[in-house]
């Protein structure tokens, strides 16, 4: 039972997630990299707040373990950045996609060095269809007025990046947990320093911030609902099942934004993008399958 809740927690977040780069388009003035370090950085602080009564009963242990608190902190600052310039850059379809359809192939390679993950065959074909799907779905047909179409490559690359830094702290969080640190904690401690990092960013880049409501409204929306109320679900689904098996439900989070993309953004999919969709629905179903199974 507690592993279906994981499961559940991880998909509520997912669909949270999905809202964010559409949200991000009501106001292109503001800087990626100030939405990114604002948006990661509040809603960790909140993270962190709300965590503090665990933070410091488990002091010593996260101390004890702090390589991992220190990975996780720098790819929590790092992930932001890279993934809302992502999406400026490319397309919040684009952007999305290979963000995060990167991360689960990504988090199983950091398990599988790390000797915490064994592949079967079952699990390996969803893979595989997913990072099909995901490049059939970032490589279709696609327009916006969100793109900027000299910098589309760039634009995945960063994609890749937000990918590997959303697979590296997912990960280190794990770790944690299961090191003995609470839950709370863990997040709390890792997305609070994250958002600490993120401080010199804020600052730097955010002086458009207050010039209208609908920039502050942006902002804290993406700060109290995607990334604080979708972070504590994701945080209580990691609890429950591996790191590779939660940022591969996570995959449902760029269906979600193309969909949001196309009915309110203005972007489209052609059949090779619907077919990627498709694909990327079979892959979660036969990876969760296949985790369920282990266990």
């Amino acid at each position: 039972m507690n592993k279906y809740l994981g499961i559940l927690a991880v998909i509520l977040a997912s669909l949270l997630w999905g809202t964010t780069g559409t949200a991000a388009t009501f106001d292109p003035t503001l800087s990626p990299l100030f939405i990114g370090s604002f948006a990661m950085g509040i809603g960790g602080f909140l993270q962190c707040g709300l965590a503090s009564v665990n933070i410091v009963h488990d002091r010593a242990l996260l101390v004890m373990y702090r390589r991992f608190l220190i990975v996780g902190a720098f790819a929590v600052a790092i992930y932001p950045l890279a993934f809302y310039s992502s999406m400026r850059l490319s397309g919040v379809t684009i952007g999305t996609v290979v963000s995060i359809g990167s991360a689960p192939i990504l988090s199983a390679i950091i398990e599988y060095f790390s000797r915490d993950f064994q592949v079967n065959k079952q699990w390996a074909t969803g893979a595989l269809l997913g990072i099909i799907g995901m490049v059939m779905l970032a490589f279709s047909d696609n327009a916006s007025t969100t793109i900027q179409n000299t910098y589309v490559y760039l634009g995945i690359l960063l994609g890749l990046v937000a990918g590997f830094t959303y697979a590296l702290y997912s990960w280190s969080a794990r770790q944690l947990m299961l090191k003995g640190i609470n839950t709370k904690a863990a997040m709390g401690a890792t997305f609070g320093c994250g958002g600490l990092l993120l401080i010199p960013v804020m600052l730097i880049t955010g002086s458009a911030f207050f010039t209208s409501w609908t920039n502050i409204a942006v902002g804290f929306y993406m700060a109290l609902i995607p990334m604080f109320l979708g972070y504590l679900c994701y945080g209580f689904g990691l609890s429950k099942i591996s790191a590779s098996m939660a940022t591969t439900i996570t995959l449902l989070e760029p269906v979600i934004a193309a969909i949001l993309a196309m009915l309110i953004v203005g972007e489209y999919l052609s059949i090779i993008g619907w077919i990627g969709m498709l694909l990327i629905f079979i892959c979660l179903i036969m990876v969760t399958l296949s985790s369920l199974a282990k266990k």
